[in-house]
């Protein structure tokens, strides 16, 4: 089965996206499935070191990029002539994102040439997320959007929240749910290969919160900030720190550091990967993500996958259900209700290490990539197998 994965970037800024779709097409590999990513080379306000117009093998996925401008809608003329003449080789097309030229171009060829096609919104669907930049949404909705989802074969959602949200806002009627994973194998290898806390030798080993992610408005990281400096007034809290790890525009993290008043107590890594972000999040004593939204959450599911407990805002597509594993804690945005529950999560060690056992049990059984390609290899059979009808009824 040739299965084409169109993406608009996969620069490491921009967070989970970019990372998923790499362990998901190796996931697929894995079953046989034959995959390609097209993509552009869009990096912020610079590019990708990568040959564009061509097939090479990136993160270990075949991958052909294309020249990519605006890092809001990826405009990219040689992709979209790409797609028009080439998605007839291919038996399904897995979109990733809604707004953005690549998506809207691949959904066009994949009706001419009669492909199934399936889109993954990435919580772009939320309504909040609909209200920010609303009126270019409402242009894109009417222009192309719209009608890329209606006449998709599938939209594929990350979780339940997701889909409830999307649907009930928008009308639309032919979604299923199938998780991302995590690879846990790779995050426990790289164990032995960097010390985060050897790299940051302030922490020593005080218990430390982290919040890793893109660094962006919708993060809410002031809300983390102002709620740990003032936890920490108090003795019993005084030795935590908070480190901050992520890249994103200089102006915003130039807020936040003013925020953190120069505090010792405050880190502010920069973006970190590898091993060293593996490091840094097996050494973690609690993981915090208070986001205005969140579609799924990776690096809250890393945490999870190394038995490090989270506490997540209530709008974190995945809070429903690692409050019903136990294992972490669930806050609303109101800032008192926040502080509270951070504060309980960092009182007790005790409690910490059980709901960090049952957030590992959590993935094991619930979010593997092994898991995730299965499904989504029933699902691009399904699809096929019915012309581009709607999915869920073969699925479900």
């Amino acid at each position: 089965m040739r299965v084409l994965q169109v993406i608009p970037a996969v620069a490491p800024r921009y967070g989970g996206p970019s990372q998923a779709i790499f362990e998901m097409c190796r996931a697929l590999k894995s079953r046989g499935l034959d995959v390609l990513i097209a993509t552009t080379d869009v990096d912020g306000r610079a590019r990708l070191p990568v040959q564009t117009g061509s097939k090479v093998e990136y993160r270990g996925v075949p991958t052909i990029f294309f020249r990519g401008m605006g890092e809001r809608f990826n405009y990219s003329p040689s992709l979209g002539r790409w797609l028009d003449a080439g998605a007839a080789g291919f038996a399904v097309v897995h979109i990733h994102a809604v707004f953005s030229h690549p998506c809207i171009a691949a959904a066009r060829a994949c009706r001419k040439h009669n492909i199934p096609y399936i889109v993954r919104p990435l919580g772009s669907l939320d309504p909040w997320s609909m209200r920010q930049k609303a009126l270019r949404k409402r242009l894109m909705w009417q222009m192309a959007a719209g009608r890329m989802l209606r006449e998709a074969a599938s939209i594929h959602y990350t979780t339940d929240e997701e889909r409830r949200l999307a649907e009930s806002s928008l009308g639309l009627d032919h979604g299923v749910v199938i998780p991302l994973g995590v690879d846990l194998e790779a995050i426990q290898r790289a164990t032995v290969e960097a010390s985060f806390r050897e790299h940051h030798p302030a922490l020593g080993e005080r218990p430390y919160v982290l919040a890793l992610s893109r660094i962006h408005p919708k993060k809410n990281i002031e809300l983390l900030i102002e709620s740990f400096l003032e936890l920490t007034k108090r003795p019993e809290l005084s030795q935590w720190r908070l480190v901050i790890a992520g890249e994103g525009d200089s102006s915003y993290l130039a807020r936040l550091r003013a925020l953190a008043q120069s505090r010792d107590a405050i880190i502010f890594a920069g973006w970190i990967e590898g091993a060293m972000k593996a490091s840094a999040i097996q050494q973690a004593s609690l993981f915090a993500s208070p986001s205005r939204q969140e579609n799924f959450g990776v690096a809250a599911v890393e945490a999870l996958a190394c038995a490090v407990p989270v506490v997540v805002s209530e709008h974190v597509n995945l809070a429903s259900g690692i409050a019903q594993a136990n294992a972490g804690w669930v806050a609303s945005l109101e800032r008192a209700n926040f502080s509270r529950v951070l504060a309980e999560a960092m009182m007790s060690g005790e409690e910490r290490q059980r709901r960090g056992r049952a957030g590992k049990l959590f993935v094991e059984q619930n979010l593997s990539w092994e898991h995730a390609a299965r499904e989504l290899e029933r699902l691009y059979s399904a699809v096929i197998a019915n012309a581009g009808a709607p999915a869920r009824s073969y699925l479900m």
